[in-house]
């Protein structure tokens, strides 16, 4: 809303001041402050508020550390971070650019399953929550939505510099037209294309086409790229999304290793919005995604402020409201950036605990069903799954294994820029 009032205020009446608003980073760090403030401010109050509703999850005796405690911990402390994202968006981010629209809906669709699943966890007192096949349509239905925009929309391009081979023919090609560099003082020939692509460090021009899969059976591929798109966007939102939920196990772990990644996500954005340092980079120039750099300083800003109040030990619990959305905003971001070949270096500890619960429940099955539960329960993979808690059980501090998997991502991060001046 600010912006789009001194958009206006600039152009109409030429107010002094007003153009602060065209800049990006003035916006951001704008954002940041208010998302700092709204999270710090109103969480104290709605601690308060949830202490005094009851609004705290039935805590399973597990034999870890710190149970009887946290059992007195109220959740559903997400909602702080949802206000914290969506109010600073509203007023700073322009509402004409297709991926804060989309960042938005994935926020508020992602925040009200959670919000759903701890309803029925805290006030009908269901353990199980929300039923996974609930849980599981409405993430592949925003997978659906996030594809179908990102694949479908007008306002997605890539924009390429053609300049070498200015006769090229592109299929989806959008607009062509010609760009004066300062830098190099000289004209580029420049082409925005729809096209299911994605940054690949390793490939010649750094791209990969979803359609490559599809030549080895058809000339039209790229009319059919969507058929290996879709499902793999689709795929990628529900395994992110519920890899952040199931990280939120310990004091500030989802918290702490989603602040690492969003400041990488949010270089990210501003890298790729910015024609000259996508260019030096060889990455793939996006336009219009730097309006996203807004929106991630409120999530970083959101995340910040959340830790002042579940850092150990823990006044709240984020509960599903805040994991799934957390997790689905990430997601959306890796997809919307063209990073998803990045996905194990930007989002490595959702993937690991993920991947440790499924490691766990298929192995046990499995060996229940061909030896019986007896040995398969003697011989779990994990003492406990997810991984945080295979440590806890080994007696490690909850703390130290906090800050560790923070600097397992903290090198994972470091990593994943490494691999970007790779060429």
């Amino acid at each position: 809303m600010l912006y789009h009032l001194f958009s206006y205020l600039q152009e109409t009446f030429n107010l002094s001041g007003a153009g602060l608003f065209g800049f990006i980073s003035f916006r951001a760090v704008f954002a940041l402050l208010i998302s700092l403030f709204i999270s710090w401010a109103m969480g104290g109050k709605l601690i308060a508020l949830l202490n005094k509703l009851q609004v705290k999850d039935e805590i399973r005796k597990l034999g870890l550390q710190g149970e009887e405690q946290k059992a007195k911990t109220p959740t559903m402390g997400g909602l702080i971070i949802l206000s914290a994202i969506i109010i600073p968006t509203v007023l700073l981010c322009n509402f004409s650019n297709i991926y804060v629209c989309l960042m938005l809906a994935v926020t508020v669709w992602l925040g009200f399953i959670g919000f759903y699943d701890d309803y029925i966890k805290v006030f009908k007192k269901d353990k199980g929550g929300l039923r996974a096949r609930s849980k599981l349509i409405g993430q592949f239905g925003l997978g659906l939505i996030v594809a179908s925009t990102l694949y479908f929309n007008n306002d997605v391009i890539v924009r390429k510099n053609i300049t070498v081979n200015p006769e090229i023919s592109v299929y989806n090609e959008q607009n062509r037209f010609e760009r004066f560099d300062h830098i190099t003082q000289s004209n580029h020939i420049m082409v925005d294309d729809r096209v299911a692509q994605s940054y690949f460090p390793f490939l010649k021009n750094h791209s990969f086409d979803y359609a490559w899969f599809l030549r080895l059976f058809t000339s039209d591929a790229d009319k059919y790229a969507w058929i290996i798109y879709i499902p793999v966007v689709m795929l990628i939102v529900t395994f992110i999304s519920n890899g952040c939920n199931i990280t939120d196990g310990m004091d500030g772990l989802a918290t702490g290793v989603t602040m690492i990644t969003m400041i990488a996500l949010t270089v990210m954005a501003y890298m790729a919005g910015n024609f000259i340092v996508s260019d030096y980079l060889n990455l793939l120039h996006l336009p219009g995604v730097g309006e996203l750099v807004i929106f991630c300083a409120a999530v970083l800003g959101a995340c910040v402020g959340f830790m002042w109040y579940n850092a150990f030990p823990a006044q709240v619990f984020m509960g599903d409201v805040g994991s799934l959305a957390l997790g689905g905003i990430v997601a959306s971001l890796v997809l919307i950036l063209r990073l998803e070949v990045m996905l194990p270096l930007l989002c490595g500890i959702y993937i690991i605990e993920n991947l440790s619960v499924m490691i766990q429940v298929g192995r046990f099955k499995y060996l229940k069903k061909k030896k019986g539960v007896d040995y398969a329960r003697a011989n779990r993979v994990f003492l406990m799954s997810p991984l945080h808690h295979h440590y806890d059980k080994k007696g490690i501090d909850e703390t130290k294994i906090v800050v560790r998997f923070w600097i397992v991502q903290i090198m994972l991060i470091a990593l994943f820029f490494l691999i970007l001046k790779i060429r």
